[in-house]
């Protein structure tokens, strides 16, 4: 496959001005020591012309895989007849394509009438115009959110974010959101539905009515949790019951993910607003957006600009992208491959090992079996064998996996045998106390 790119043969020292100039801020590149200089679908390339298999897809930016060969080619399509490029909030006939085709496409089949923000580059800036609309819209302050979630690194959604060491790294408080456990975890399950509705209720819980409660469904970084239906369809009917607006972060989460388009509609319920960012543009171009129910655009023109709210090679690639979603052989693809990640953990069970699939993303609970050292050696193993994979979850002991949705088969099944046996190779002697196999 390297004939499809042409790589220049590597330098004598090809680390020597990432180390000098960039910032120490730099993380996945520590995990992924290699120089990547091409992609196409699953294959990364690096320009010293080893191949990587991609079981990350930029953290949920690529669903569909790298340089898909439909959406690239609207864009470069687009870029030859001189099309625009950058427009500020302007009417253009990419962002109104865009916008009819979601609406017909995504939002109507669904029963969704919620209208189109445009935010900035990423998924933060969408977190960041959900937060304070639900703010201006109520006219209350606080925030309820989750233990567990990751909601961006931005001022407002950091706030929203439970990583205490992301939340160091503010220099200022983080205190008007307060956080509730998730109702699964490492630690079992939680009422978290019924402690919210004791605090709203009782005049001395210290909780003030918030202005929002906002959440991800599947929690990703948190190392893949779903919010139970039952809890969820609770919850929307608590927010109603309060007048508290209900934010989901589909982030990460949605664009096929997860499953359906959206992980929130196997459960039935209908957010306030919704979050849209990462694999929304098809070929991971910057773009992020706020879906908002009808009844609750309480914006006045202005109230939230931004200098990147219009990508004109996002909304033509997202377009694009959507063709995908009226192919059969793609949804076949999607289905079968979701099915064979939750079947092939299934039936390869691990000592001490618990592993959580949602249709493309399964998390590999090391936490027994070694921690972080455990998960930090799969992932170079992985690595060193060509294959790219990170960790997440607390105490980063969960080897999350999030291959494309239309990933090949057989290299979906490859894939997946490599990570085991990287498991298998770091797992203890003697299984833990706790010896159970179990997945989700």
């Amino acid at each position: 496959m390297t004939e499809l790119v042409a790589v220049a043969a590597p330098t004598t020292d090809p680390l020597g001005a990432f180390e000098e100039r960039e910032s120490v801020v730099r993380s996945y590149c520590r995990a992924f020591p290699a120089v990547f200089a091409a992609a196409r679908g699953s294959t990364i390339f690096a320009e010293d012309g080893v191949e990587y298999v991609d079981f990350f897809c930029g953290a949920g930016a690529l669903n569909y895989g790298h340089n898909h060969e439909h959406i690239r080619r609207r864009v470069i399509d687009h870029l030859e007849r001189d099309g625009l490029v950058h427009a500020l909030d302007c009417y253009t006939p990419a962002k109104r394509d865009f916008l009819e085709r979601f609406g017909q496409e995504v939002l109507e089949p669904r029963g969704l009438s919620h209208r189109v923000q445009f935010c900035g580059s990423t998924g933060t800036d969408a977190v960041e115009a959900a937060l304070k609309l639900a703010r201006k819209h109520t006219g209350r302050a606080k925030v309820i959110a989750f233990s567990g979630a990751y909601h961006g690194v931005s001022r407002g959604s950091l706030a929203a974010t439970a990583d205490l060491g992301l939340r160091k790294a503010a220099g200022v408080p983080l205190d008007e959101v307060a956080f509730v456990p998730f109702p699964v975890g490492p630690q079992g399950g939680f009422p978290s539905v019924a402690l919210i509705e004791r605090m709203l209720t009782d005049d001395l819980s210290g909780v003030e009515l918030p202005a929002a409660v906002i959440l991800e469904v599947v929690q990703m970084e948190g190392g893949v949790y779903r919010f139970p239906d039952a809890d969820l369809r609770a919850l929307r009917e608590l927010c109603d019951r309060h007048g508290i607006v209900l934010i989901v972060d589909e982030i990460q989460a949605g664009c096929g993910r997860t499953g359906d388009f959206f992980s929130f509609e196997r459960a039935g319920i209908v957010p306030d607003l919704v979050t849209v960012s990462k694999s929304i543009s098809g070929l991971g171009l910057p773009m992020s957006i706020l879906l908002i129910r009808e009844g609750m655009d309480s914006w006045d023109s202005g109230d939230h600009p931004g200098t990147f709210r219009g990508n004109q090679l996002a909304f033509v690639a997202a377009c694009a992208a959507l063709d995908l979603w009226q192919r059969p052989e793609f949804l076949a693809t999607a289905r079968d491959g979701a099915r064979l990640l939750r079947d092939f953990w299934r039936d390869n069970p691990l000592p001490g090992v618990e592993v959580r699939c949602e249709g493309h993303a399964a998390g590999i609970d090391l936490t027994a079996v070694g921690g972080r050292a455990a998960a930090n050696a799969v992932v170079s193993r992985c690595f060193e064998r060509g294959l790219v994979v990170e960790s997440t979850g607390r105490g980063k002991a969960v080897v999350k996996l999030l291959p494309a949705l239309n990933m090949d088969l057989a290299v979906l099944r490859a894939g997946c045998e490599l990570i085991r046996d990287a498991v298998r190779s770091v797992l203890p002697a003697e299984p833990p106390p706790d010896s159970r196999v179990r997945l989700r």
